[in-house]
């Protein structure tokens, strides 16, 4: 019990813990992101379009010359 309560205490009050824990939510959230993404692409992937749409992964082989 005294290894999670020096745990906490590192995450909680010392600069590394923070930093880890800061980056470790920014990880989490990506990998979140990510899928989630993903998930829709698929259910959505008739959807046809337009110049305004943009695409997070650029999966089109559409060469444009702007």
């Amino acid at each position: 019990m005294d290894n999670a309560s020096n745990f906490i205490n590192w995450l909680f009050n010392t600069r590394p813990g923070v930093l880890a824990l800061v980056l470790g939510g920014i990880v989490l959230f990506m990998i979140i992101a990510f899928v989630l993404e993903r998930k829709t692409r698929k259910i959505y992937k008739n959807h046809e379009k337009t110049e305004d749409d943009w695409d997070l992964f650029d999966d089109d082989d559409e060469d444009e010359d702007d």
